[in-house]
C-alpha cells in the first residue's frame, strides 16, 4: 500500500495555521497541527477539515497537543516560539535577539518531542531568530545538517521580487534574484544576480532606487509588525509550502535556504542561507555563487551578525 505523506506543523498560530491551509489546498499531504493550548489545534484543524468539500482535497487534517499523532512524518515545520509583539507598556517591539533565550528553550523542547516519534523527518524552522533556531534544532535533533533547513532565504527572496515588481509595473514571475545571508537586518539581496526576463534591473532602474529596495527588503518583516502589531504569516507561510512541497516531491528546486555551512563561502559552523536544491532527502546540494566583492562584503557582515547570535545560545565555534 502507497504510504500518505505526512506533515506536522508545531505551533498552530497564524504562520502554522496558513501553512496548514496551503498545504492542504494544494493536496500534498496529511497534516498534524499541534499546539500546547487546548482546543486551538483541534478546533482550527476542524474549520479547514470542513473546507474539504469546497476545496476538493482528500488528505486529512488532524488537530491534537499531544506529539504521538507527528509519529512518522516526512516532514516537520517548526514555528512554535515567542512571536515579535508590541510592549503594551513600552509601545516597543523586540529585536530578533531578544527573543533568542526564550525560544531557545521552546525550540529545544520542541525537536525532542519532534525526534522521538518522527527520526527520519526533515525539520523546516521558522521560529525567530531564525538563524539562531536552526542551531538549535540541529544541536537538540543530531540530524545530519541536510534535514534541518532554515526558512529564511525563500521569505526574504519573495519581498525582495515582490518590491521590485512594484517598482517596474511588471510580472512577479518575470523578477529573478536571490537573497542570501541572515534572516534579518543584514540579509544580502545581490544586485548583481537580479533581473527581469533575463534584463539586469539596474538597466531598467537606478541604483539609488534599487538600494531603496534592498533596504526595505532587510526591514520587511519590521514593516508588517509595525502596520499589524504583530508578525506577518501569509508571506512566511507560502515559503514554508514552497519548501515543503519541493521535498515531498522531490522537486530538485533551487530555493535559498538557512544552511548549515561547512566551508561553504568560507564558512565553518554556521547557519546561513545559500541557494541550495531541495529534493526529497532535504538539501540534497549547495550551490557555491560567485560574488562581487560588494556582495561578499555584505555576506561577511551577515554572517558576523548570525555568529555573534549563535554564540549567546552557546554554539561559539562557528567562524
Amino acid at each position: 500500500m502507497l504510504k500518505r505523506r505526512k506533515v506536522s506543523i508545531i505551533g498552530a498560530g497564524n504562520v502554522g495555521a496558513t501553512a496548514a491551509h496551503w498545504i492542504a489546498a494544494d493536496d500534498l499531504a496529511d497534516v498534524v497541527l499541534v499546539d500546547i493550548v487546548e482546543g486551538m489545534p483541534q478546533g482550527k484543524a476542524l474549520d479547514l477539515q470542513e473546507a474539504a468539500p469546497v476545496y476538493g482535497f482528500d488528505h486529512a487534517i488532524i488537530g491534537t497537543n499531544d506529539y504521538a499523532d507527528t509519529a512518522g512524518s516526512d516532514v516537520v515545520v517548526i514555528t512554535a516560539g515567542v512571536p515579535r509583539k508590541k510592549d503594551p507598556v513600552t509601545g516597543q517591539y523586540p529585536s530578533r535577539d531578544d527573543l533568542v533565550r526564550t525560544n531557545q528553550k521552546i525550540v529545544a523542547d520542541v525537536v525532542h518531542n519532534v525526534v522521538k516519534y518522527s527520526p527520519d523527518a526533515v525539520l523546516i524552522v521558522v521560529s525567530n531568530p531564525l538563524d539562531a533556531m536552526c542551531h538549535v534544532a540541529l544541536h537538540e535533533s543530531g540530524f545530519p545538517r541536510e534535514r534541518v533547513i532554515g526558512q529564511a532565504g525563500a521569505l526574504d527572496t519573495a519581498r525582495y521580487k515582490t518590491f521590485i515588481a512594484m517598482e517596474l509595473g511588471v510580472s512577479v514571475k518575470d523578477v529573478h534574484g536571490i537573497v542570501l545571508g541572515g534572516h534579518g537586518d543584514q540579509m544580502v539581496p545581490l544586485p548583481h544576480h537580479t533581473s527581469v526576463a533575463g534584463i539586469p534591473v539596474l538597466e531598467l532602474m537606478d541604483r539609488e532606487t534599487l538600494d531603496r529596495i534592498i533596504e526595505r527588503t532587510r526591514k520587511g518583516g519590521g514593516e508588517i509588525v509595525s502596520l499589524l502589531g504583530y508578525s506577518g504569516f501569509y508571506a512566511p507561510a507560502a515559503a514554508t509550502v514552497s519548501m515543503v512541497e519541493a521535498i515531498l516531491k522531490d522537486q530538485k528546486r533551487v530555493i535559498p535556504c538557512a544552511t548549515y555551512l561547512m566551508g561553504e563561502y568560507g564558512y565553518e559552523r554556521l547557519f546561513m542561507g545559500v541557494p541550495v536544491v531541495l529534493g526529497a532527502g532535504g538539501i540534497e546540494k549547495i550551490i557555491e555563487m560567485k560574488l562581487s566583492d560588494e556582495e561578499r562584503e555584505m555576506l561577511d557582515r551577515s554572517a558576523e551578525a548570525v555568529c555573534n547570535v549563535a554564540k549567546l545560545l552557546g554554539y561559539g565555534d562557528c567562524v
